[in-house]
């Protein structure tokens, strides 16, 4: 029997290598629901091929004019989740970016069996809504970062005090090398040049201030239930080893695999019952390369964001701050309204704010109060952007 499976973000590069992974295994799947913004082409093209029962638009005017193509078809063109009647679903990859994406992934955890979450903003802003969803109705809820799935595996087996240290590792993006005065200079075409991953633009840019890692940093202190303490960013140019564990027995753990999200999400999607093989041809024969692997201290004068390390879970709604700030940051950036390097530095500015503590001890029971306070620090980032 076939296992249904429904992708949130279905023409973002996550979702396109989910599909991609479908692709190899068709008679596996069932798709039950794809979701996008506005890629007129290439959501016909999904409709096309997976042949959804559910296909949700979020784009007003797209949406009209994909419903308006295939009317007569049965797949049910939707604007919003709202309206949409699923009543089972194997598997869904969460892959909406931003915060948007958090309401979608709990309307389908009511109804999946598994959630692939590769959305960072729906951790990092409403984990304790995710978990609490999710225990009421015995959902599975794995990460597919190629991070906190590293972290995941490495900690099976493990309890919490047998371990001193977890890295996170950063490629250090397009900037790693350069001297602090080229950073003044750097334009959005520059910061989208990632060496090693292609992404989507807003989490290019992530990387190449490093807010990509206090995300992924604040992501495994909620995922794990882990300590600031015993999580640290190391610098990894060759972007193979994903993470690593320290042992309290003198043991390191780690996890090395390509620079391919299909690697994350087909072991997630299949419980690691898979040939790689089958899903990424160019490593047929590929051999283990470890003789260059270099690891490294973050340099602050090039990634002076992380100076904001130890104060991301200072309080209960900080992170959810630190995001808002960060989502209007990058935006105005890639519109060419603001420097590169002012991306941190108006994020510190936030967080010495004389409000911030006001909205910062506040414990959200609910989206609409995670709501309120992402729209106080994106009003504020925008002040300071004008000043």
């Amino acid at each position: 029997m076939k296992k249904t499976i429904s992708i949130l973000g279905s023409t973002g590069s996550i979702g396109l290598s989910s599909l991609s992974i479908i692709d190899k295994k068709k008679f596996y799947f069932k798709v039950r629901l794809l979701s996008a913004n506005k890629n007129y082409s290439l959501i016909c093209k999904q409709i096309k091929r997976y042949k959804p029962e559910f296909f949700v638009i979020n784009d007003p005017l797209i949406f009209q004019k994909v419903k308006l193509k295939y009317k007569r078809k049965k797949v049910k063109i939707l604007n919003n989740f709202d309206t949409l009647r699923i009543k089972k679903n194997d598997i869904t990859i969460s892959a909406i970016p931003g915060l948007k994406g958090l309401e979608p992934t709990l309307n389908l955890i009511k109804v999946s069996k598994k959630i692939l979450i590769a959305n960072k903003e729906s951790i990092i802003c409403g984990w304790e809504l995710i978990k609490k969803m999710s225990e009421k109705f015995k959902t599975e809820v794995l990460p597919v970062d190629s991070e906190h799935f590293s972290i995941l595996k490495l900690l099976e087996n493990l309890n919490s005090n047998q371990i001193r240290k977890i890295y996170i590792t950063a490629s250090g993006g397009p900037f790693l090398n350069y001297k602090i005065k080229r950073l003044k200079l750097i334009k959005p075409k520059d910061a989208l040049k990632h060496p090693k991953w292609k992404m989507g633009k807003k989490i290019t840019i992530d990387s190449s201030t490093l807010m990509n890692k206090i995300l992924e940093l604040i992501e495994a202190q909620k995922l794990f239930n882990l300590p600031n303490k015993k999580l640290e960013i190391l610098i990894h140019p060759e972007s193979l080893v994903h993470a690593i564990v320290q042992l309290n027995n003198g043991l390191y753990k780690l996890i090395y695999h390509d620079t391919s999200m299909i690697i994350p999400l087909a072991n997630a999607i299949f419980d690691g019952e898979i040939n790689i093989d089958d899903f990424l041809k160019h490593r047929k024969g590929k051999k283990l390369n470890i003789e260059n692997l270099s690891f490294q201290k973050v340099p602050k004068s090039i990634f002076p964001i992380i100076k904001i390390k130890n104060r991301v879970n200072e309080y209960p709604s900080t992170s959810i701050i630190i995001n808002a700030a960060n989502e209007i940051l990058v935006d105005q950036f890639l519109q060419k309204k603001i420097p590169f390097l002012s991306i941190s530095k108006i994020i510190m500015a936030i967080l010495n704010d004389r409000n911030y503590l006001k909205y910062a001890i506040r414990e959200p029971k609910n989206i609409s109060q995670i709501n309120t306070i992402a729209n106080w620090a994106s009003e504020l980032t925008m002040k300071k952007i004008k000043k």
